[in-house]
């Protein structure tokens, strides 16, 4: 039996597609020839890495992906008037005030303020204190963050501008180096219901992928954004990390395998034509070539493999 035939239907073997005679035969022709058996194991450590299904630990992607999957059935959903959803179930009304702190607190104020008003009333006006006003912005922390309305950057300055909401809409300007704005576009790849202001965000994120913390947002997008936009525009700015980083290399093969648009598994098979000989990418290839549901996938799958040197 020549390693070529072996080479050929090993990954169909780790698949489970072969007969019981070629099985057979390739499990003898393995226990005799080194370099075989090395393929096997390449081919057999590589599909457990794909299949195993690591426990996700409660972190702030996993809130992410649950607020965004939240937010896009909220989009979809039929809501009825305020007054009506308080006059139909005041219960539910009053349990969804204690798992909002941001609307507790605004009512909180209200009530305070209301209270204030009234005294006022009662003992007659004065003159209030002058307040200095204020220029400086803060960046909130994650979890006070409503959303994010829109991101646009000025060609002329590279001034970036993000209104997002909290209670009240708010709004940060800065550069792309500037620290509010990166987290504020990290966010918005990870969390933001509008799948628009995604891709504007993973655009802008694009021309600093060269971070590591950018890189994981783009990863996180690439396997878990519902749009196929956002999806693609990850992919884009990962490939030319495809060589230098596995981590990168890793998610853009999971996208080839498992992403459902047919456009991001195409540009994922392009971004890893130039690594094509890693046995990682090997194994991959050789799975779509054998079985891939696409018939151009399966035929650009073998047109790559062709070009491989053999191995001995």
């Amino acid at each position: 039996m020549k390693c070529e035939w072996v080479r050929e239907n090993i990954v169909l073997h780790v698949y489970g597609e072969l007969a019981d005679d070629a099985r057979h035969e390739l499990e003898q022709h393995v226990a005799r020839c080194a370099d075989c058996a090395a393929e096997l194991k390449a081919e057999r450590d590589f599909h457990a890495l794909l299949s195993q299904d690591r426990a996700e630990d409660p972190s702030p992607n996993l809130l992410a992906a649950s607020r965004m999957r939240l937010q896009e059935a909220l989009e979809t959903a039929k809501q009825g008037g305020f007054w009506n959803r308080v006059a139909i179930d005041p219960a539910n009304w009053l349990r969804q005030i204690s798992f909002s702190p941001a609307l507790a607190s605004a009512i909180l104020i209200l009530g305070f303020a209301g209270g204030v008003g009234t005294t006022i009333k009662f003992y007659g006006p004065h003159s209030p204190s002058p307040v200095t006003p204020t220029t400086t912005s803060v960046v909130p922390a994650d979890a006070s963050i409503a959303g994010i309305n829109s991101i646009t950057q000025d060609p002329s300055t590279n001034q970036v501008s993000i209104k997002y909401n909290t209670v009240l809409p708010q709004e940060a300007s800065g550069t792309l180096n500037d620290q509010r704005i990166q987290q504020l576009l990290l966010y918005a790849a990870r969390n933001n219901y509008n799948s628009g202001v995604r891709v504007d965000s993973v655009d802008l994120l694009a021309q600093k992928s060269g971070e590591t913390q950018v890189r994981e947002a783009l990863i996180y997008a690439l396997q878990n954004d519902t749009n196929p936009g956002v999806r693609l525009k990850s992919l884009d700015a990962l490939g030319n990390y495809v060589k230098q980083d596995t981590s990168v290399r890793d998610a853009v093969l999971r996208a080839l395998v498992n992403d459902s648009n047919s456009g991001v598994r195409i540009e994922a098979l392009r971004l890893i034509e130039p690594v094509k000989a890693d046995g990682s990418v090997r194994g991959v290839l050789m799975a779509l070539a054998a079985k891939d549901q696409s018939t151009y996938i399966k035929s650009q799958a073998r047109t790559m493999l062709a070009q491989l040197p053999e191995i001995d």
